[in-house]
């Protein structure tokens, strides 16, 4: 294996970074592979993910201050580190590797078939800046002779994941979702902020706002009239079929819901919704609130709140789908982790 120093693979990231932020007509090909592969990764959602990546993840100065918070060195031993991506959004599994990459880990992925075509792509950029990187990742359709793994998928996945990986050093990662508190008092600007956290990537990720938290007797006029500006996402074939479809199975079944074109809102206890649907319960207090969501934190990927939310990373509206560099999925220090191997 020939090694890269890691200030030379924090040049690299950055160096991929300035690239991705300028014009590159074989990307934008690969997007269009992509959309056509799935049409969930719309070519604006793949642009908002290549772009987020390169302004929150890529930037020499962001990268520096985070990993000057760990006392990272090169390994005596690198490991090979088996990532199992997952596919619900562009370019979801990239901070994973970036992780193993910068503390000096091979990666070995596994792609989400719903994801195929952007990873590698980035990884052929790097390639060519530097050679030595094509000793630091490969792609596998299985993994085989790994050391640790890092897999993300759902609840039910996730078991099978445990069942295979569970006797290596693991990170694995099951469904989740964001939340968002409201008081009642949140501004028009606040509330169609809380629209990027919702529709972003057509509610997809785990980062977007699948549930909210209102005080009772809330007025949900307000918030409905804010997220009608994101009303475009109805035009797209798939998101319109789900809203069809449960809109229908509600008036079947004559489910109480709320509705404004775009999004139905339902009163459910769950956290994750379905798509096109957001779902809302009442609360009385937000001491007895944070209680209850502090005994749900694992179900919780982080909030959106004026006010924190106990144990759960808590952000501004319209920021949920930004995630810095520190914010770890599911709150697990992954270079913590990678540090721990060698």
């Amino acid at each position: 294996m020939q090694r890269i120093p890691l200030d030379e693979r924090l040049a690299l990231l950055d160096r991929l970074g300035d690239h991705l932020l300028g014009e590159d007509d074989f990307l934008r090909a690969i997007m269009n592979r992509s959309y056509h592969h799935n049409h969930w990764f719309t070519i604006a959602n793949q642009e908002r993910a290549v772009r987020s990546i390169a302004e929150e993840m890529l930037d020499r100065h962001k990268l520096d201050g985070w990993i000057s918070a760990y006392d990272v060195e090169d390994p005596t031993d690198p490991k090979t580190v088996g990532l199992v991506l997952a596919g619900n959004i562009p370019l979801v599994g990239f901070h994973d590797w970036l992780c193993t990459f910068a503390a000096g880990h091979r990666a070995q992925i596994k792609l989400s078939e719903k994801d195929q075509f952007l990873m590698p792509y980035l990884i052929k950029l790097l390639t060519k800046y530097d050679e030595r990187v094509a000793d630091y990742v490969s792609f596998t359709e299985k993994l085989k002779d790994f050391d640790a793994v890092i897999a993300t998928g759902s609840n039910n996945s996730s078991r099978y994941f445990q069942a295979y990986f569970g006797k290596y050093p693991h990170i694995i990662r099951k469904n989740r979702n964001a939340i968002g508190v409201l008081d009642g008092t949140e501004t028009a600007k606040e509330l169609e902020a809380l629209g990027e956290d919702v529709f972003r990537y057509f509610g997809l990720g785990c980062r977007n706002v699948a549930k909210i938290y209102v005080p009772e007797g809330y007025d949900f006029d307000p918030l409905l009239e804010s997220l009608h500006e994101f009303r475009d996402v109805i035009l797209h074939t798939k998101y319109k079929n789900n809203f069809d479809y449960n809109y229908s199975i509600f008036v079947l079944n004559k489910v109480p819901y709320l509705a404004n074109g775009c999004i139905l809102l339902t009163e459910n206890t769950a956290i994750a919704s379905h798509i096109a649907g957001l779902y809302y319960e009442t609360y009385t207090d937000r001491e007895s609130l944070n209680r209850e969501l502090a005994g749900r934190k694992e179900e919780i990927q982080c909030a959106v709140s004026h006010h924190p939310v106990p144990e759960v990373p808590t952000f501004g509206f319209g920021q949920a789908q930004q995630p810095a560099l520190s914010d770890y999925a599911d709150g697990v220090d992954t270079i913590a982790f990678l540090q721990n191997l060698d």
